[in-house]
């Protein structure tokens, strides 16, 4: 085997790559899916209760509810912003505080209290949020409380939707780069005739399948740190991350290959890969839904790539501890190496009696 001819096959598709829209389409996927998905869940699903308060006067509410765990308190100088976040669901709740509130509640009035409340706000929120404003008013005016606020979290903390949907993100850049690309540049070699062209240079095909793998090992890996990056979870171990990753990619990019050495033409290639696509997405749905059987997910070969990915980046784990889910993952993509080797001969076979 010659690395020469490996690298002149590389630098080929490295220079022709970019002009393929599946190419472009593999570089814009994660960073789309990173806004999309993150923008819209990490609100929508916030893990606390989220008050926003206009105090006028220094009340002595306001530090009664900023005092209480569990409650994110935003400050505000105007009624109308106020009342505009609520509108808007970026906070769940909303208290008007106006000047001589505190004095008025002290010399036993009743003052008007402004609590405004968001329609989409989670109903569990509400009234955390009610009973504690409730409750520092009573505070203030010297009455008896009437209850004791305090928010208590049952089991293990859970993790927010935006950081469970890493896994989701992570996966698309490792299919798209890795399985994805490899797969569709070997059967555009195939209908185009420069697969064959190729073959009669002194190139061989362990080379050109060499040179293939490359490069979906490298775009997927590069594309899955980026995605990594873009989503705040490279970790505190930036290096082991890269190791997991790039184990990653060599399946992933393994798995590309059996697949475009099968496919005859892009529909068959398509039709695989939309065949195959919830073999290769359903461990990441054990992600989002943690209380599914885990060992479910251990039957699905990517699990092994997306397990320590999921580990070492977002729960800030050893890559020592992960070592059984590579050397599974290892062993995968080993054994698909004389299978393909296997498919590629005899597709070479079948093209050159034909």
């Amino acid at each position: 085997m010659s690395f020469a001819h490996v690298w002149t096959v590389l630098r080929k598709d490295f220079a022709i790559g970019p002009r393929s829209p599946f190419f472009l389409y593999t570089i814009i996927l994660p960073v789309a899916l990173t806004l999309i998905l993150q923008v819209t869940f990490g609100s929508l699903f916030a893990p606390h209760p989220r008050m926003g308060i206009v105090d006028e006067g220094s009340s002595a509410i306001t530090a009664a509810i900023r005092a209480t765990e569990g409650i994110d308190v935003t400050m505000l100088g105007d009624a109308e912003e106020l009342k505009r976040l609520v509108e808007g669901n970026d906070l769940d709740a909303g208290l008007i505080l106006p000047v001589g509130f505190d004095k008025a509640l002290r010399g036993g009035e009743q003052p008007l209290l402004q609590f405004f409340v968001g329609g989409q706000s989670h109903a569990a929120n509400r009234i955390v949020l009610s009973v504690t404003a409730l409750d520092a008013v009573r505070g203030v005016e010297g009455g008896p409380t009437p209850v004791d606020v305090r928010i208590v979290t049952f089991g293990d903390k859970g993790l927010p939707m935006s950081i469970r949907l890493v896994p989701v993100i992570v996966f698309y850049a490792l299919v798209m780069a890795g399985v994805f690309l490899p797969g569709s540049s070997l059967v555009e070699e195939k209908e185009t005739g420069t697969l064959a062209a190729m073959l009669v240079t002194p190139l061989r095909m362990r080379e050109i399948l060499l040179a293939k793998w490359t490069f979906g090992v490298v775009l997927a890996t590069v594309m899955s740190v980026a995605t990594l990056l873009l989503n705040g979870a490279l970790g505190s171990r930036p290096i082991e991350v890269f190791l997991v990753v790039l184990m990653a990619a060599g399946l992933s990019a393994m798995i590309g290959l059996l697949v475009g050495v099968v496919s005859k033409d892009s529909t068959m290639l398509f039709g695989l890969i939309k065949g195959a696509g919830i073999v290769l997405f359903a461990p990441v749905l054990f992600y989002l839904f943690p209380a599914w059987p885990q060992w479910i997910a251990k039957l699905f070969p990517l699990y092994w790539v997306i397990e320590p990915i999921w580990r070492v980046s977002i729960m800030g784990e050893s890559i020592t501890t992960v070592w059984f889910e590579m050397g599974v993952a290892l062993a995968i993509t080993v054994a698909l190496v004389p299978v393909t080797l296997t498919l590629a001969r005899r597709m070479q076979t079948h093209a050159a009696n034909r």
